[in-house]
């Protein structure tokens, strides 16, 4: 496979205009739906998608789940309601600025930078890692917020922590473990763990979404649950299709890269969004699978397709390799383990 920097390059830095003809045919297509019986619109669909885009493979790496919270709080704090999430400060982020365990040490206090109230530290540290969240206020209203900035200390996973101590084994490890193991170790190993990542998130107020709408990603649109995957943008453009399939056949589907994250770092790294609805944080936090993922990008001119999406993935079976020799790149890039 072609080394990392040349699939960087080649594929996530399209000038827009290589777009136009994808999109305008995507455009048309939207319109053309509406007047098509239901039993026709998939095969248009995926006959239009395949004769736009021309399909690379990425590789095998991992699929992780996020979603956003739903959470309550208070404006003010009480004696329940004492951990808050804070906007983004105007000083640049860097080695000077506090880590988590000076920010929560109080190292913003008195500046006026706290947007809303939570009852638990380990809430506002895993809205952090989520990026955005809904917070129910006590007038019953719903405070929406999405992601602003981070101090930029680099992010440490506290599931590998948690692996490396042998507190959890790999093949447990997901957001639910993590949350279990805290419970039952207690407030101080919890708060020894949190701080053990000294990246912290900025949130800000985000107004204009409708209930029925996800969070706003990276791409500055609402994400969609299932369909939405953050990807390193080194090599994945935002914006572009990504069909993903993974070993089980659970998730096997064309999907939109929207969103980016500190952790989803290569080629072969995605994040699934699952949305905010009941069950998304336990779908989120227990995903970790093998995944294939292949980039669609747009071919230069309309020509006849390299062969039907459908054959990239079956159910518990590697893509075609037909399709595989004609796409991938000569040296599996991998994925990066969260």
């Amino acid at each position: 496979m072609a080394r990392p920097n040349a699939v960087r390059r080649g594929l996530a830095f399209l000038p827009p205009a290589a777009w136009a003809n994808a999109c305008t045919g995507l455009s048309g297509l939207a319109a053309s739906l509406r007047r098509l019986p239901p039993r026709r619109r998939n095969a248009v669909v995926r006959a239009e998608i395949e004769a736009l885009f021309s399909v690379h493979a990425l590789g095998e790496g991992l699929m992780t789940g996020y979603f956003e919270p739903q959470l309550r709080g208070r404006r003010m704090p009480d004696e329940r309601f004492r951990t808050p999430l804070h906007a983004l400060p105007p000083e640049p982020p860097g080695a000077g600025a506090p880590t988590r365990a000076a920010i929560e040490a109080g190292a913003l206090f008195g500046r006026g930078l706290e947007l809303v109230w939570l009852a638990e530290p380990w809430e506002a540290f895993f809205m952090q890692i989520q990026g955005s969240g809904r917070v129910l206020l006590e007038d019953g209203s719903v405070l929406r917020l999405g992601y602003a900035g981070q101090n930029g200390h680099p992010y440490v996973p506290v599931g590998r922590l948690l692996i490396a101590s042998g507190a959890i084994a790999r093949e447990e490890m997901s957001m639910q473990a993590i949350l279990a193991w805290m419970r039952l170790e207690g407030p101080e190993s919890a708060n020894a763990l949190m701080r053990a990542n000294p990246s912290y998130v900025y949130f800000r107020t985000v107004e204009g979404l409708r209930p029925s709408q996800g969070p706003l990603g990276a791409q500055g649109v609402p994400l969609t649950p299932r369909r939405s995957i953050a990807v390193d943008p080194d090599f994945i453009p935002l914006g572009a299709p990504v069909y993903v399939a993974t070993r089980d056949g659970a998730h096997r589907r064309l999907t939109v890269a929207q969103d980016v994250g500190g952790a989803i770092r290569g080629p072969a790294r995605a994040d699934l969004f699952h949305g905010w609805e009941e069950g998304a944080a336990e779908a989120a936090g227990r995903q970790r699978d093998p995944v294939l993922l292949f980039l669609l990008l747009p071919r230069p001119e309309r020509a006849a397709p390299q062969g039907p999406i459908s054959e990239l993935a079956p159910p518990g079976r590697p893509p075609s390799p037909r399709l595989i020799r004609q796409n991938q790149p000569r040296r599996s890039p991998g994925g990066s383990l969260r």
